[in-house]
């Protein structure tokens, strides 16, 4: 069976990498692409790369013209996407890669993002450890997905394993992320322009104040954290796109370094998509360029206390386009896998 598809946000990197995606997906037909500014000129003008895209032109985003697909991918600015959603059939597939339906927890939305709140909808990331089984349970037959944070599920994939399993604590988590300017959107932002981020790292969201901070903590507590902090400070660096997140935690006194691997190994047994590095490797932001792959590596400071856990990603595949793709994947009952890359482009 094919799947009829439209995309909003078509003009931007999320969107844009939905559809390259999308393109080799043999279950789903991208019928119509959306965008706002954008709207009326033919696809290929704003995403040149797209070359099989040819016969498709920007259309409004509204409603109306996301009516009648059979799966609708909101790539919208973070506050677009819940009224548009609301109107759109119960029927239909929507997953939104927006901030609009992660959090469960209205005061966290006004606090860190603000505007009307809309609710959580099943979030978006299959692996997720959580105490029972994993969020891929919740996702099968589902018809409203939350597509997540990419900065909010490498941190969570990285340190969940380890609350589930009872090895770390859940306060005094850190983490600090080496991020490409990718995933801060398409709009124009004079910090990151090129002559400003070339030769420089740069933090910024620092002190506690970053919006993936509660979608972070809310995950920690599905996997059995009683209330996780986290110190979380992500640097932009000169690499279009990628995420290095090195997260560090307190090990639960009493427990060897195996028992520490071995909660790890466990989460992510036979995932294709998440795979932990031997002992002693750790990832590069390299080695998952394109693809819809988490690569971790762990170590165990002893002198510290501490795990190390270092995990890298593609922002916009994994990170967003890849993990909303393989979420819908679930919720229609196709193989998981079907349509996504597992190997990197490389050099």
């Amino acid at each position: 069976m094919t799947f009829t598809v439209a995309v909003s946000g078509a003009s931007g990197y999320a969107g844009g990498e939905l559809l390259r995606l999308l393109a080799d997906h043999p279950d789903f037909d991208v019928r119509t692409v959306t965008a706002h500014s954008n709207a009326g000129q033919p696809l290929t003008a704003v995403q040149p790369h797209l070359r099989s895209y040819t016969h498709l032109t920007l259309k409004e985003t509204s409603p109306a013209t996301l009516a009648g697909h059979d799966v609708v991918f909101l790539a919208l600015p973070h506050g677009a996407s819940g009224a548009i959603a609301a109107e759109l059939s119960a029927d239909t597939l929507v997953i939104d890669c927006g901030a609009d339906h992660r959090l469960e927890e209205a005061d966290d939305w006004a606090a860190f993002y603000g505007g009307d709140f809309h609710g959580a909808w099943e979030y978006g990331v299959p692996e997720l450890p959580r105490l029972s089984s994993t969020q891929r349970s919740r996702l099968a037959g589902t018809r409203r997905i939350a597509a997540p944070g990419c900065n909010a599920s490498t941190v969570a994939l990285s340190l969940a394993p380890g609350i589930r399993a009872g090895v770390i604590e859940d306060a005094d988590l850190v983490s600090v992320l080496a991020v490409g300017p990718s995933g801060a959107g398409r709009a124009l932002k004079a910090h990151l322009l090129g002559s400003e981020i070339l030769g420089s790292a740069n933090p910024y969201a620092v002190g506690g104040t970053h919006r993936h901070i509660p979608e972070i903590q809310q995950a920690l507590r599905w996997a059995g954290a009683a209330s996780p902090t986290i110190s979380f400070t992500p640097v932009i660096v000169p690499m279009s796109r990628g995420i290095l997140a090195t997260s560090t935690a307190r090990i639960v006194p009493g427990t060897d370094a195996a028992a520490v691997r071995s909660a790890w190994e466990d989460a992510y047994a036979g995932e294709p998509f998440v795979q932990l590095l031997p002992e002693g490797q750790f990832p590069r932001t390299a080695d998952v360029l394109g693809a819809n792959t988490a690569l971790i590596g762990l170590a165990v400071d002893e002198a510290a206390g501490r795990v190390v856990v270092v995990t890298a990603v593609d922002n916009l595949v994994k990170g967003t386009a890849g993990a909303a793709i393989q979420s819908a994947n679930i919720a229609l009952g196709l193989a998981e896998a079907t349509g996504l890359p597992v190997n990197g482009v490389a050099p």
